[in-house]
């Protein structure tokens, strides 16, 4: 039964080392208002779109150092959706802005994102 205990206990570090290595360039954060990425400089680290609604919130962003990929979401209040798809253009249900590609769902007030990596 030990000899059991150990290998699993083995595998688990072993499955945990290969995960914070495979993983380590991939940076999660989230904030909770457009106040939170503004202090925290994400627009200027290019990570959040700088055409976020001023009522955007539960925002979310991903990105991999490695790869320069970024996804992240956001929700936003309804007031703010006209404004904010005037400032975008849109190419078959996807709207895109300064690098960025957008998803909106206007049901939900939720939009999607992610940068245009032009090497992938």
């Amino acid at each position: 039964m030990k000899k059991i205990l150990i290998i699993i206990l083995l595998f688990f570090v072993g499955f945990y080392f290969v995960l914070t290595n495979y993983y380590k360039d991939v940076q999660i954060n989230k904030y909770d208002s457009i106040e939170a990425v503004k202090e925290q400089k994400a627009i200027e680290s290019g990570w959040i779109p700088k055409n976020l609604p001023s009522s955007a919130y539960d925002i979310a962003e991903t990105h991999d150092l490695d790869t320069n990929i970024i996804v992240g979401k956001f929700s936003y209040h309804e007031r703010d959706e006209v404004n904010f798809l005037a400032g975008l253009k849109e190419l078959d249900g996807i709207y895109v802005k300064d690098g960025f590609l957008f998803k909106v769902n206007k049901k939900l007030n939720l939009v999607n994102f992610k940068n245009r990596d032009e090497q992938h």
